[in-house]
């Protein structure tokens, strides 16, 4: 145990001396923070305000469309009313090409062949890109219309209003569902990034002991397996201090106020359970990830041969990726529950579930469970792997060469 100390100490004190480290504790929380509540305040405070034309031969209807989109809760727009005339497109058009009046488009209502029917809906944009706008006027011209048959209805101006004012839902919980879930993806992305860095950061360092030929000394006193442990100790402590002083950040920091500009009622983004889940998921998705990584460090001899094989660390993280959509939709699906008890996969899916309140406790407990027998499994087969790898020079073994290393005792 003292030499695995000793192994563990070095990593770690070696690491958090670096520059890189310090740069990353703080400047990686300070991005991720700035992209998440910035994006989430542009969305919530940004409107439409593009300078458009409504050509119309209906007078009432442009009127209110008009009032819509210059008034909406959505937008703000600058709308000009034209009538359908021959010389009217042609001067739109050329409006329109013209970059210095910043104009962005016009909307063509056309009337309905049959009385009654809806009129058809024709916008000529400046830029093919111009999404917003687009979405603008759908919303608006819905709710024209939505309220004007109404009104033919008989139903009146107040009881309209009435009807179609939006309706706010309150979650069990009573929080805002958006932070909650902007908490949860910002776990996500945050324990797919740590166990990628220092998984890939034990091989490195194997890799970089093996070209300095430092193992060969360090041998004469100590066995490889003590050398595993340790540098698989020293490195995720590296990583749980990292993590813990970017928690610490959003709990004292972020927390309040990521709620108050999403519009909640002061809720946290990430509460402590969420925390206590996110440091034992990240232990036991490091201990998994980073004895991989061991065994294919000791297997290369420089970078260029670590990133062909790094598709094995890769690609049960991207496929948790692209299962984290399945997931969202429905966290308590079958396919959910069997992805997330995948123990590669668990240290983010399960983890994910756990934020946004899905699992049960014996599917929490079983991902443990599952994730803690392949560790040992993988660990049997690192060490053996790692124990006889470390010392080899020159070509990269092949697959009967490794096969016969697991059989040496």
């Amino acid at each position: 145990m003292l030499n695995i100390g000793l192994i563990a100490k070095r990593e770690y004190l070696e690491r958090i001396r670096t520059r890189a480290f310090l740069i990353a504790t703080v400047l990686i929380p300070v991005l991720l923070g700035g992209l998440g509540f910035g994006s989430g305040y542009l969305a919530q405070r940004t409107k439409s305000e593009a300078h458009i034309a409504i050509v119309s031969s209906d007078p009432v209807f442009a009127a209110d469309l008009q009032h819509e989109l210059e008034n909406g809760k959505d937008s703000r727009m600058k709308v000009d009313l034209e009538l359908p005339t021959p010389a009217t497109l042609p001067r739109l058009n050329a409006t329109m090409r013209d970059s210095s009046q910043h104009f962005a488009g016009y909307l063509q209502i056309i009337p309905p062949a049959n009385p009654g029917a809806r009129p058809t809906f024709a916008y000529n944009s400046h830029s093919a890109s111009d999404i917003g706008t687009v979405d603008a006027l759908q919303r608006a011209i819905h709710s024209v219309l939505t309220r004007e048959t109404l009104m033919h209805h008989g139903i009146a101006a107040d009881d309209t209003a009435a009807i179609m004012a939006p309706i706010d839902i309150a979650t069990p919980q009573n929080a805002d569902t958006t932070t909650a879930f902007f908490g949860a993806y910002l776990l996500f992305i945050l324990m797919y990034m740590v166990i990628m860095l220092y998984g890939m950061n034990t091989a490195r360092s194997i890799i970089e002991e093996k070209s300095s030929r430092v193992f060969e000394v360090l041998l004469s006193t100590i066995t490889p397996d003590e050398m595993l442990a340790g540098k698989i100790i020293g490195v995720g402590a590296v990583g749980l201090t990292q993590i813990g002083v970017w928690m610490i950040a959003a709990i004292s920091i972020g927390v309040y106020y990521a709620g108050s500009i999403a519009g909640s009622s002061g809720h946290a983004v990430v509460s402590p359970t969420q925390v206590f889940f996110f440091v034992a998921y990240f232990i036991f998705g490091f201990l998994l990830y980073s004895s991989i990584a061991a065994a294919l460090g000791a297997m290369t001899n420089s970078e260029q041969e670590l990133q062909q094989l790094n598709m094995f660390l890769v690609l049960p993280l991207a496929f948790c990726m692209l299962m984290l959509f399945t997931i969202v939709k429905s966290p308590d699906s079958t396919l959910s529950r069997i992805v997330s008890l995948i123990p590669f996969c668990s240290p983010l899916l399960m983890n994910f579930r756990i934020s946004i309140g899905a699992p049960q406790v014996w599917e929490i407990a079983l991902s443990f469970l599952l994730m803690g027998l392949t560790i040992l499994a993988i660990l049997w087969v690192a060490s053996r792997i790692y124990r006889v790898g470390i010392l080899m020079y020159g070509k990269k073994p092949n697959l009967p060469e490794i096969l016969r290393w697991l059989k040496y005792s």
